[in-house]
């Protein structure tokens, strides 16, 4: 059973970045509109290599995803398939599934728009700007995810994230991973 505060968490990230176009469920449709919005952010046309690698990695993860959480096989993700699918990585993070570390790593490299190896405020807030959210507030949920350092790194970044998935703990750090600063 997942806790109001888990289900509050899982869905801003089903809102806020998986469905796109406001369906209410999450479809291949919502994976090419993150392309075009990922791509405006950095500047890429539909024929460049890094526009070709987005796509080509959001569509492997919505492949992945389609398999693993469309239980009942409609081409859809529903908000209760979601809750299910992130419930069950919550009771054995180190099982997870080869999507869920392939969206890890990608929302890792997008925020780490530099490229060397940490992400920082700025690079932080923008992506979440990007996507809808306030970048103030995308800069004050960065300042407490790095408890106050200027950057984190991929490591961190790591634990931070199976704490968003799996923390009851309002205060941990994981939980300001995606942009917002409370649930």
């Amino acid at each position: 059973m997942v806790s109001d505060f888990r289900k509050k968490k899982l869905l801003h990230v089903f809102t806020s970045f998986f469905d796109r176009n406001g369906s209410g469920s999450i479809d291949k449709k919502d994976f090419e509109l993150a392309v075009e919005n990922i791509s405006k952010l950095r500047g890429w046309a539909p024929g460049d290599a890094k526009y070709k690698e987005t796509q080509s990695s959001l569509m492997k993860i919505w492949d992945a995803l389609q398999g693993r959480a469309d239980s009942d096989k409609d081409g859809e993700i529903s908000v209760d398939e979601w809750v299910s699918m992130w419930d069950e990585y919550a009771k054995n993070p180190s099982g997870s599934f080869e999507w869920q570390n392939l969206y890890c790593k990608f929302i890792f490299n997008l925020e780490d728009a530099s490229g060397d190896g940490a992400i920082d405020g700025e690079e932080f807030s923008s992506v979440y700007a990007s996507f809808g959210l306030n970048k103030d507030d995308a800069l004050a949920a960065f300042r407490k995810m790095s408890q106050g350092k200027a950057n984190v790194s991929w490591s961190e970044f790591q634990d931070l994230w199976k704490a968003y998935f799996t923390s009851e703990d309002a205060n941990a750090a994981g939980n300001f991973i995606f942009g917002k600063t409370s649930f």
